[in-house]
């Protein structure tokens, strides 16, 4: 037996049916209607820095929170080396397809205009090695779990006097051919995981992953990671973006 009180039945009318049906409907117009007419208005807005305006500013905020709250003490997690992938995915050539001689290749550093250091692989290599195991994640939306291993950033720029260049805001960097460069706030640069890389599981890195040296930046997406490093600078502006041109993200944290 139950002694529980039956709860009052709410009886809706058919006609408080239909409307509140009717009413549904017309806000449902209303929102599709108001999203179509957002969509022709972003459409007809300029473009500023490869994206239209509307999206380049949202890019723009989110850099400017995430940038805020980056701190350089919180380490991407690592991996033991047994995950790495043997089979590391290669996404895209810009910048490599030109012969590259070990012997003659050099990292130009420029320091200020008219000073430009000149670094051979091996001035490079001299320096302590760190290795690195991290999830690399691509901005298309895969990642994997990959070996490698370089000289800190950080360390080469202190090794070859470049704290006065430490203290800006950004460095450049730009394949040999000059056909791929990028931007990186000088915060994550100098990232304790961020390296000049010329190894890939434990060998020289394969001409399709960036030989001689390349870099590796785990606290950003992989169109950051740029391959082959011909010139390094510096500077107070946002150096120019290959794929920030194209409407992607500048900052590309994750």
């Amino acid at each position: 037996m139950n002694d529980q009180p039956s709860l009052p039945v709410k009886t809706v009318s058919s006609k408080a049916v239909i409307r509140n049906s009717i009413l549904s409907f017309v806000l449902f117009g209303l929102f599709l209607v108001g999203a179509w007419a957002t969509f022709k208005w972003i459409k007809r807005q300029p473009h500023e820095a490869g994206a239209l305006r509307p999206l380049r500013k949202t890019l723009d905020f989110n850099e400017a929170v995430f940038s805020n709250v980056f701190d350089t003490a919180v380490l991407v997690k690592e991996y033991p080396v047994s995950q790495a992938a043997k089979r590391v995915r290669v996404n895209g050539m810009d910048g490599l397809r030109d012969s590259v001689n070990e012997e003659t290749w050099r990292l130009k550093v420029i320091r200020s205009p008219g000073d430009t250091l000149q670094l051979t692989l091996e001035d490079i290599k001299k320096l302590p090695k760190k290795d690195i195991v991290f999830d690399f994640k691509c901005i298309e939306g895969w990642d994997q779990v990959t070996h490698w291993a370089g000289v800190p950033l950080k360390t080469f720029m202190q090794y070859y006097g470049l704290g006065m260049q430490s203290k800006m805001k950004y460095v450049g960097l730009q394949t040999p051919d000059k056909k791929y460069y990028v931007g990186i706030d000088m915060p994550s640069a100098l990232h304790p995981q961020t390296l000049l890389c010329y190894e890939m599981n434990s060998k020289p890195l394969p001409i399709n992953q960036g030989f001689p040296v390349r870099l590796i930046i785990p606290v950003k997406y992989g169109i950051k990671h740029l391959k082959r490093i011909g010139t390094m600078f510096f500077s107070n502006d946002k150096p120019a973006d290959f794929w920030a041109e194209r409407g992607y993200d500048y900052y590309a944290g994750h």
